[in-house]
């Protein structure tokens, strides 16, 4: 009886749609990207094992805010205090352990609490009817003049070696090989579990050999990074912590009753409250959320710079913005995962490392993200459009 819907869900299904040409288009332009500073650069470092290190390590701190800001645009929000909020939390977490000599472990539990508590201040402001625009304006202005003033416009140095690790370190050969193993066995398993409980529903699925395909294409790959990595020093501890946020929260998004209802908010808010969902509390959640990710963002930027500035995390929240709406976030709600923000966060740092090495003077960089996103929000505009 199985097989029968299976056959006949596949019938269905177009080759179009069996490739799902939309949710790999970011995949297909990261490749175009890589290629097009390959050509550009003229040392031939682009591609090599030491700057991929370096791109992926880059990255960690956006995927982690756009993770962050992925659940804000589903809710229909935005946060722009997130990258004020990078800047006070690494801050105040080298103010803890270098000026009042707090323990590392206890600093960085501080810390992330404090970004908590403020991301729950500015969901508090939104559900009690407070654009959430003006309430993050606020706490953007507000956390950049606290660490203004905590650090005096003065550097805090955090250059204590197990600190530092955090932001710098890497796994060795045989921990990035194991890793390694582990992800694509998940994949493997994950990818036919998924499967059997869509045919199991009576979903359309792809045909099997199509889904062999893109698991193979996504097993090479992952072995490709795992070689590439363990080619210069192995995997980057900040992107074990990225792996690590991303399975935890691709699971809240996906399989829990708390991740289903803040898509439902999403889509339709009138029908989520109707419908029994405490939307304020699934709000105030969400920001909850935001603010934690943000200050574990704060720690790792500080951690990796070896230092916290007053002008840390400067712009970042609008560099996950960007990150979620390239990787299919729609603006409009409902819409996106953790995957594409996370795609779209690597695309992101890809464009800024790319320009770097071909010492883009820094006002093309900013003019270049900025006319990508208004490209990537006009796409998902019009595509909701032709949906309708």
């Amino acid at each position: 009886m199985t097989s029968n819907t299976e056959t006949v869900k596949v019938k269905k299904t177009s080759w179009m749609q069996k490739i799902d040409v939309r949710k790999y288009t970011m995949i297909i332009a990261l490749i175009g990207i890589w290629i097009l500073f390959t050509v550009l650069d003229k040392t031939g470092t682009y591609l090599s094992a030491r700057n991929l290190s370096n791109l992926f390590r880059q990255m960690a701190v956006t995927s982690i805010l756009a993770i962050g800001m992925l659940m804000i645009l589903v809710d229909r929000h935005i946060d722009l205090s997130l990258g004020s909020l990078v800047g006070l939390t690494g801050g105040v977490c080298a103010i803890l352990m270098y000026k009042l000599s707090v323990p590392f472990g206890l600093a960085i539990l501080l810390t992330l609490g404090l970004g908590a508590i403020l991301g729950a201040w500015t969901g508090m402001w939104v559900t009690k009817g407070v654009p959430a625009f003006i309430a993050s304006l606020g706490g953007l202005l507000a956390y950049r003049g606290i660490i203004m003033g905590l650090t005096k416009g003065v550097t805090i140095p955090a250059n204590a070696s197990a600190f530092r690790a955090i932001g710098t370190a890497y796994l060795n050969s045989i921990t990035s090989w194991i890793i390694g193993i582990i992800a694509c066995t998940f994949l493997v398993y994950n990818t036919f579990k998924k499967r059997k409980d869509r045919i199991s529903y009576g979903f359309k699925v792809r045909s099997k050999s199509m889904e062999i395909f893109i698991l193979v294409i996504y097993l090479v790959l992952l072995v490709i990074f795992v070689a590439v990595m363990d080619a210069y020093k192995g995997i980057p501890v900040p992107i074990l912590i990225v792996l690590v946020v991303g399975l935890i929260f691709t699971f809240i998004t996906n399989k829990t009753q708390f991740g289903r209802q803040v898509y439902a908010i999403g889509g339709n808010s009138e029908a989520a409250r109707l419908s029994g969902i405490n939307v304020k509390k699934k709000t105030l959640m969400i920001f909850v959320i935001s603010g934690f990710l943000a200050s574990l963002a704060g720690i790792i930027f500080t951690a990796r710079l070896g230092s916290a500035t007053p002008d840390a995390g400067n712009m970042f929240e609008l560099d996950a913005v960007a990150s979620c709406v390239i990787g299919g976030t729609s603006l409009l709600g409902g819409e996106g995962t953790v995957f594409g923000a996370v795609l779209g966060a690597l695309v992101m740092a890809s464009i800024d490392n790319g320009m770097s090495m071909l010492n883009t003077e820094s006002f093309w960089q900013y003019i270049v993200k900025g006319l990508i996103l208004i490209v990537a929000v006009f796409i998902d505009i019009q595509s909701k459009k032709k949906s309708a």
